[in-house]
């Protein structure tokens, strides 16, 4: 049974829960074809990268050029959210994404490596729909199920994304039939499901989530407080929970996506088939998606550090697989790439969770798209050196530089569990936010 928000009086907290059931269930829908969208082109977009120029380090940069275009989209986004509510942000990222799909197939047509670039750029902002779609899951939830429904978002991917990679196939066929190179297939079906993704939103996220929140809150909501990313970065700073909340969820996300992005070329390099690929990688994102309602009960129950810890633990594991896979090893691969999909659910669910509850309810919005910015740049930047790592010194050390990466933050994590216990990590009802109580320029 959910208890009511206590900032709620009584007799609106019927209306909060009844907004919150519509929306959840609306974003699971929004989400099934955002992951189909994103995953069924990004998983093949290296393979494309190869294609055209015959390089395997210049096939890491899609998957740099996707995060760079996620991180700026992100920005200019979060502040249309904080302005007009969840809805027209996230219909405008996925239109953006739908534009990127159209630019690949035309750069895959023409063979031409800057255009694919510039069309994987637009493409990044559906990664950033789906990862800021978790965020509305979370306005009209309750303290003590925080966790639970930034989890059920997300898990909702799970099904499109576990589908998508495996659409390569398919696509190939639509691809050939209308005359373009096969791999431009699986953009042609990512722009479908990115449509659809948007049009769910836009007829169905009503009413819309973060405005009943702040109606139900009493406040302005023709007055909404936007942040500069510098006035988010000071917010940020006020609370060590919130600046560990970023890094984790910062540098996750960065081990994830050089690891997995260079995953294809290098089965690829070993022989394994498109089909093949497809089914490791669906492992891959059944360990990002499949285990976050789970993550999520363990965040709310056993505490957002402890799960923050535990997913360095694993990630830290999955790139010592990957990294001592023997050649041509898909037992090998698809395990280590499970681990790397468990551990990135842990610290992107904890870590949003916690960094949520760390801020003040009418900044949230832009300090939300302050973290994503952090962690889709990092994340680019870390895909851009993959693709040269792996091209120069081997797939194996691009894994160990990785485990590398993880070991400050491990540091972070326990510095801020000495220097702060977790006095409300497993209150009910109660938020770190109403601990740190951090300052709003």
């Amino acid at each position: 049974m959910t208890a009511p928000d206590p900032r709620i009086p009584p007799d609106l907290a019927g209306r909060a829960a009844a907004v919150q059931r519509r929306t959840v269930r609306v974003l699971i829908g929004s989400q099934i074809l955002g992951g189909i969208g994103s995953s069924t082109g990004f998983s093949l977009s290296t393979l494309l990268a190869k294609e055209i120029t015959g390089n395997a380090g210049l096939s890491g940069l899609t998957g740099t050029f996707s995060s760079l275009g996620a991180a700026c989209a992100t920005i200019p986004l979060s502040r249309v959210m904080a302005a007009r509510g969840r809805r027209p942000g996230l219909v405008l990222g996925y239109g953006a994404a739908v534009a990127g799909t159209v630019i690949v197939v035309l750069a895959a047509r023409l063979h031409f490596y800057p255009l694919l670039l510039a069309g994987m750029a637009l493409f990044g902002s559906a990664s950033a729909m789906n990862l800021q779609a978790r965020y509305a899951g979370t306005d009209l939830a309750p303290a003590e199920r925080r966790g639970r429904a930034l989890s059920m978002v997300i898990w909702a991917v799970t099904v499109g994304s576990i589908f998508g990679p495996n659409l390569g196939h398919p696509a190939e066929g639509t691809a050939r039939l209308l005359g373009l190179p096969p791999l431009a297939g699986a953009f042609l079906w990512s722009g479908f499901a990115l449509c659809g993704a948007a049009l769910v939103l836009g007829l169905f996220l009503r009413p819309d989530p973060l405005l009943v929140a702040r109606e139900l809150r009493g406040e302005d909501i023709a007055a909404p407080k936007r942040l500069s990313l510098k006035q988010s970065f000071a917010v940020i700073g006020e609370s060590p929970r919130a600046v560990l909340a970023i890094a984790v969820v910062a540098v996750s996300h960065t081990v994830m996506v050089s690891v997995m992005s260079m995953t294809p070329v290098h089965m690829n390099s070993d022989g394994m088939s498109v089909t093949v690929i497809g089914l490791v990688l669906s492992v891959h994102i059944t360990g990002m998606y499949a285990f976050s309602p789970l993550v999520g009960f363990a965040v709310d129950r056993v505490g957002r550090i402890p799960v923050l810890a535990s997913g360095m633990a694993i990630l830290a594991a999955a790139c010592l697989v990957l990294g001592s896979a023997p050649m041509g090893s898909r037992a090998y691969m698809a395990a280590g790439l499970l681990l790397l999909g468990i551990g990135w659910s842990c610290g992107v669910v904890a870590g949003s969770t916690l960094l949520t509850e760390s801020t003040p309810d009418r900044v949230r919005p832009s300090v939300q798209g302050a973290s994503d910015f952090v962690m889709q740049g990092s994340s680019a930047g870390g895909a851009a050196l993959a693709g040269l790592v792996v091209g120069t010194l081997g797939y194996s050390w691009l894994a160990g530089l990785a485990v590398a990466l993880l070991a400050p933050v491990a540091v972070l994590v326990v510095v801020t569990s000495v220097r702060r216990p977790a006095v409300a990590d497993n209150i009910p009802g109660r938020s770190v936010q109403e601990d740190t109580a951090p300052q709003v320029p």
